[in-house]
């Protein structure tokens, strides 16, 4: 196992099975070949060519088209075609307003890019820097037990990157908004990653917020299980040598390493690494939050 591999988990896919979903000359998706005759049952919702899948010409506007996926997604959940629905609401848009929104269970069905904001929250102390790790809940419906960033969400409709992050912050790690509003934006990470559901093309915001070394998370809404704060070479070992952080979280802790400095350019392969941290997306790179 290696830096790579964990890289290599979070962008295995295949767009030979897939159809572009657009609109106009925009790709925004990807629909899996096997899901277009369903799609085809609701011509009043969604066009079908021959190479690429789109919205039917009258659903021209974000709250036409918001509407027929709420009820294409409730139908979807009523005949047991998706197993739970988020109540989460993404938005789809193109940097100016929202294009529609949908339920972020049904995102992936679509292959439409998801944003989630993850934090970093480290401590300095005289033997060095130590980061915060997370494990998740035993009851999770995702991912249950595995490690996890500090901080991390999907990123919801209505909410700017940073009242994300202060939401977050509360609701997971207990963290005061005065503190949780230190947090410094540290860029982003991509991926790319064919599910069962469908495919994930996303991108995390990474935010780094320095800890009072007296502070300890505290997690309020029942999905993390206990908090542990951990030195930077255990945290490395880990998600070098292992596969105990949800997936995307690897990716999170590999810039952060190597923003730190603590993966530097003697490492093999470290050009690879950098490059594999932000592969170019199958979707056009309009705003998606």
């Amino acid at each position: 196992m290696g830096w790579l591999d964990r890289i290599a988990e979070c962008n295995r896919h295949d767009l030979s099975g897939f159809l572009p979903f657009e609109i106009g000359d925009r790709r925004i998706g990807w629909v899996r070949r096997s899901l277009a005759a369903r799609l085809a049952e609701r011509p009043e919702v969604f066009a079908l060519g021959a190479e690429a899948v789109g919205f039917a010409a009258g659903l021209d506007t974000p709250e036409r088209r918001s509407a027929a996926l709420a009820e294409v997604v409730r139908d979807w959940h009523g005949r047991g075609l998706l197993k739970r629905l988020s109540g989460e609401l993404l938005e789809v848009g193109d940097g100016v307003g929202p294009l529609f929104l949908i339920d972020r269970s049904a995102v992936q069905a679509f292959g439409f890019s998801a944003v989630g904001v993850h934090v970093n929250g480290y401590v300095r102390a005289p033997d060095g820097l130590h980061v915060w790790v997370a494990e998740r809940a035993a009851g999770r419906h995702s991912y249950p037990g595995m490690l996890d960033n500090m901080v991390a969400g999907g990123q919801p409709a209505g909410l700017s990157l940073m009242e994300n992050v202060i939401k977050e912050a509360a609701e997971e790690a207990g963290i005061p908004e005065a503190l949780a509003a230190r947090a410094l934006s540290a860029g982003a990470v991509t991926y790319c990653q064919e599910t069962e559901a469908g495919l994930r093309p996303d991108i995390l915001y990474v935010y780094d917020l320095e800890l009072p070394a007296g502070f300890r998370p505290r997690n309020t809404d029942g999905e993390v299980a206990q908090f542990a704060l951990w030195p930077a070479a255990r945290l490395a070992e880990t998600v070098r040598d292992t596969r105990r952080f949800k997936f995307n979280c690897n990716l999170v802790i590999i810039d952060f390493l190597i923003r730190r400095g603590i993966l530097g350019p003697e490492e093999p392969d470290y050009a690879a690494i950098l490059a594999g941290l932000r592969p170019a997306l199958p979707v056009d790179p309009w705003r998606m939050w």
